[in-house]
């Protein structure tokens, strides 16, 4: 968990190799939602080009239907979810129904500004959309305003150089 631009992709794509389970983005699952066209990525689509979150009803769906991958079956790694109580309790669902078990969750901080220096260095490089300072700084406001789910109480865990996580 962590802001957009903490580097919660590159790690969970290292990690994910690690342990040979799929890192599996919210992100990247909008953006081929919306690529391919569905009913789910058109819908997403109108609160990313606002700049605004996708809602969780929308989330969650895409959620789910990634986790009932066969490459899932393993076990997975979420960048980027859940991100709110709401979403926290539609995973708990989720992992029940798929056997699953949330075994920890890592949080990463870095500080605001390096956060918006990334995040604009990554929409022109990408070419996102949604980067734009204005954008940045109200998510940044969203995050802080409580509705997270570290506030679940699970703890943290910070894998080590090479992705190991403390036992």
């Amino acid at each position: 968990m962590g802001p957009p631009g903490a580097g919660k992709g590159t790690r969970a794509k290292f990690i994910a190799e690690h342990f040979a389970i799929p890192a599996i983005s919210t992100g990247d699952i909008f953006r081929a939602n919306v690529t391919r066209g569905t009913e789910l990525g058109i819908e997403a689509k109108r609160y990313m080009d606002a700049g605004e979150y996708v809602p969780d009803e929308v989330t969650n769906k895409m959620v789910r239907n990634r986790i009932d991958e066969p490459d899932a079956d393993p076990g997975f790694l979420l960048d980027g979810y859940p991100r709110t109580l709401a979403q926290v309790e539609e995973l708990d669902g989720m992992i029940k129904h798929t056997g699953h078990a949330l075994d920890a969750v890592v949080v990463l901080t870095v500080n605001r500004d390096e956060v918006v220096e990334r995040l604009l260095q990554r929409a022109e490089t990408e070419g996102r959309a949604d980067d734009t300072a204005d954008v940045i700084r109200r998510r940044r406001g969203d995050l802080r305003r409580g509705d997270r789910a570290a506030d679940r109480g699970l703890p943290p865990a910070q894998p080590d150089h090479r992705g190991r996580r403390p036992r």
